[in-house]
């Protein structure tokens, strides 16, 4: 028991959403910043796209659009711009000829691993009088509310809506 009172529900939920609103606008302005150090022409979606490709393995674009709640264009663009630079591969669909698979090329991986190498660093300096069970649950708790994103949005995708 940690002594503290209680809290209120609304209040909690008010905070959480006042919270996650300002992580999110850091979270884009860290994906920026970290995008241009992969290259100044790479922008954040961009970053997160290759990110989410070394993550995942091999995706389609439309996967990309899926997972991303991104615009079709966007995801094109980006992924355009990602193999322009060297930092994605195409290939074809194993299932689905027709089809082509996207997937970081060693470049893309290798500039992304010296980065994330730097970002982690970051966080270990940052949260480091943390302890180790409060730095684990924090991503416990995210991973939670990150499936929870994922399946909402399998939801929507099923024509489901936005709630």
């Amino acid at each position: 028991m940690t002594g503290r009172p209680a809290p209120d529900a609304h209040e909690a939920f008010v905070q959480l959403e006042r919270e996650i609103g300002l992580l999110l606008r850091r979270s884009r302005a860290i994906s920026a910043r970290l995008a241009g150090e992969l290259h100044p022409d790479l922008d954040g979606a961009a970053y997160g796209l290759l990110a989410l490709l070394q993550d995942t393995g091999p995706l389609r674009a439309s996967d990309l659009v899926a997972r991303l709640g991104l615009d079709k264009s966007t995801v094109s663009r980006q992924v355009a711009n990602l193999v322009d630079l060297g930092f994605v591969d195409r290939a074809a669909d194993p299932v689905d000829g027709r089809a082509q698979v996207l997937t970081p090329s060693a470049e893309g991986s290798a500039r992304l691993a010296r980065v994330r190498d730097v970002r982690r660093a970051r966080w270990e300096a940052d949260l480091a009088d943390w302890p180790a069970s409060d730095v684990a649950l924090l991503g416990e708790l995210l991973n939670r509310l990150n499936r929870l994103g994922e399946a909402r949005e399998a939801e929507v995708g099923a024509g489901g809506t936005v709630r």
